[in-house]
């Protein structure tokens, strides 16, 4: 059996994209995750140059690269929860097709719709009709 890192206690070991089997291996080594947990905090967390938006697009870009939908469907929420919107998450994949290809792109794009289907955007509003000129008594009286 591996060997377990000194135990300790953490203030949270949760991660914020909804991988339960994380959660679950938390459990085992609390002290690993906690460690991964302050990698994670000090490379896509609030702190730094980029916004957390920001480094949530180059890490579904890179996911999407490698063929993972489910990271990526995770990375976009957490975009999203820090303002992103559903044209800037398709313009980062289209970003990432260029060195990821067509998997990058088929993956993000699956990813997309599967937030869309699950009501992740809001509704566009309705589109305003359409107006037509109005036509003038003037004018209709001088077409004789």
């Amino acid at each position: 059996m591996p060997a377990k890192t000194p135990q300790q206690q953490p203030d949270d070991l949760s991660n914020p994209y909804g991988y339960s089997e994380m959660d679950w291996a938390a459990q085992l080594d609390p002290a690993y995750a906690a460690a991964r947990a302050e990698v994670r905090r000090l490379s896509v967390g609030e702190d730094g140059a980029l916004s957390v938006q920001v480094k949530e697009f180059v890490v579904l870009g890179v996911l999407a690269s490698r063929g993972l939908q489910y990271g990526v469907e995770a990375h976009m929420r957490r975009a999203l929860a820090h303002g992103a919107t559903k044209d800037e998450l398709f313009e980062a994949i289209k970003a990432a097709a260029v060195p990821g290809g067509g998997v990058a792109y088929s993956v993000g794009v699956r990813a997309l719709q599967a937030l869309e289907q699950d009501g992740a955007f809001a509704p566009a509003p309705p589109a305003a009709p359409a107006r037509r000129p109005r036509s003038t008594a003037r004018s209709a009286g001088r077409s004789m």
